[in-house]
């Protein structure tokens, strides 16, 4: 009997053993490297930063995920006073590479100038249009894109919703202000697609937190998803995607003569309001159209689309965009892009409703995708093995939209401008964006009870491109000028 006790306590000890937690991974600083770029007759020192940012639960204080970003500081100049800009692209499911290498940062990918894609070999040029001599920039790639990841991967897909995403891009917005002492910087985010519906969201997410934004740049824009999810029984996105149906047609000469031979903006004037004033009331109505309003309904679509009435008629006045893509260029054997309609691409064959792929899409994944790989571990020196994810379809496919059947976040947004009434927003908008169409975006803007009074804070431009209107280095140089004109109005 005697030696049942030290065996007891031998068992003890091994289960103590058996059930005690692995000790947690020491943090990896960043990694840091300096460079210099010539800005027209300026030089450019600054400084990058890359590697995760660890976002801890609150309660244990373990770290559940690593967020990766890159920023940048210019050097020799007081930080605490210089702006800074977070930035992040959307998906949802994106990483910020689109932004990063695209418009904002000192490199961007080398397509042709109109945006299409050059041959392979990529490479990386000097972007003469960086934001960088304007504000220090952080380009988060959010949990389930870029690098980052949650630490068991069973947990990833908690932080694809709404409001999971707002509080982990919040806190490492937190995180980044105290480590690098940024709290006295004057503070803006910008965002794209559905970075502009979490940039909405985190203008009233960081102000409940204490941290009060000057500005918010938002690229080709989506606040209220009703605008842009064709539903049975939802109407609306029918009228505020045919400006952009109308410019598409446009640039590919498919309007009649009359319309052709205008400029595109006089042309979208006539379009938007016959939208808005005739088309949407005409839907309204149903199946109580009268048979002489149908037709005189279809031969307007018809004109401002360039399709054919019997199409027009059979889609029953109301035309999808994913049948467009296929339908406008038929006779040519081309469909035309989503995110760019000014893309074209090709099918096996030219029957059938919907096309093979997004040409507009195909065109820009492998060069951002090679170009980011090769700048993050050759310029940069970060070292992992891990894939970069430019898009994950995973992150964009399990995402759980839990503010109903259509999200909207122009609530939030207006209730941070109601709270903090010296914030800007400066909105850019692609004319042959069918992903986000402009049209769109200003019906949001027009229906969010936004102060009379601070309506001089809502600053907007278009562009004579697609979603990722800074693939035209065109566009591009516009966008540039336009933030410098904004910037000077929103920072103090």
């Amino acid at each position: 009997m005697a030696d049942e006790k030290p065996a007891a306590a031998d068992e003890t000890v091994k289960k103590d053993a058996e059930t005690e937690k692995p000790a947690p991974k020491p943090e990896v600083p960043p990694v840091e490297t300096h460079h210099e770029l010539a800005l027209g007759n300026k030089m450019l020192r600054y400084s990058v930063r890359a590697g995760m940012m660890p976002i801890k639960n609150v309660d244990s204080g373990e770290t559940e995920a690593n967020i990766f970003f890159t920023a940048y500081t210019l050097d020799e100049q007081p930080a605490a006073s210089r702006p800074l800009t977070f930035v992040f692209n959307g998906g949802p499911g994106s990483a910020s590479v689109w932004l990063h290498l695209g418009a904002l940062g000192p490199y961007r990918v080398k397509m042709q100038d109109e945006g299409w894609m050059p041959a392979p070999p990529y490479r990386l040029v000097p972007n003469e249009h960086t934001w960088l001599d304007l504000t220090d920039l952080v380009f988060i790639d959010p949990v389930g894109t870029g690098y980052s990841r949650a630490v068991k991967a069973e947990d990833n897909k908690k932080y694809w919703n709404l409001q999971a995403d707002f509080e982990s891009v919040g806190e490492f917005i937190r995180l980044y202000l105290t480590r690098y002492e940024r709290w006295s910087s004057p503070l803006l985010l910008a965002g794209e697609s559905y970075g502009t519906t979490r940039a909405a969201g985190l203008a009233a997410h960081l102000f409940d937190k204490g941290i009060a934004l000057n500005g918010l740049a938002l690229i080709s824009t989506v606040l209220n998803f009703q605008t842009i999810i064709f539903e049975r029984g939802n109407d609306l996105p029918y009228a505020l995607f045919l400006p952009t149906y109308t410019a598409t047609a446009w640039y590919h000469h498919k309007l009649n003569d009359e319309l052709q031979n205008r400029p595109l903006r006089e042309v979208l004037v006539e379009v938007e309001a016959w939208a808005e004033n005739v088309y949407t009331m005409a839907l309204a109505k149903g199946d109580r159209l009268t048979a002489e309003g149908r037709t005189a309904l279809v031969e307007k679509l018809a004109q401002y689309t360039g399709l054919k009435p019997e199409y027009v008629e059979q889609s029953k006045l109301r035309i999808n965009p994913a049948r467009f893509f296929k339908e406008i260029l038929r006779d040519e054997n081309r469909t035309v892009g989503r995110l760019d309609s000014r893309f074209k691409g090709r099918d096996a064959l030219a029957i059938g409703d919907f096309p093979e792929f997004d040409p507009s899409m195909t065109a820009i994944t492998p060069p951002y995708t090679a170009m980011i790989n090769d700048y993050v571990r050759g310029q940069l020196g970060y070292e992992t093995d891990l894939p970069y994810e430019t898009l994950s379809y995973k992150a964009n496919g399990d995402w759980e939209w839990d503010r109903g059947k259509f999200p909207d976040t122009s609530e939030p947004l207006r209730s941070a401008f109601a709270r903090n009434p010296f914030m800007h927003a400066f909105l850019a908008m692609g004319l042959y964006d069918l992903a986000t169409p402009h049209f769109a975006t200003l019906y949001t803007l027009d229906h969010m009870d936004f102060d009379p009074e601070m309506r001089d804070h809502l600053h907007f431009a278009d562009y004579e491109a697609g979603h990722m209107l800074y693939l035209d280095v065109v566009q591009l140089a516009k966008l540039k000028a336009d933030i410098v004109a904004f910037m000077r109005q929103a920072l103090p």
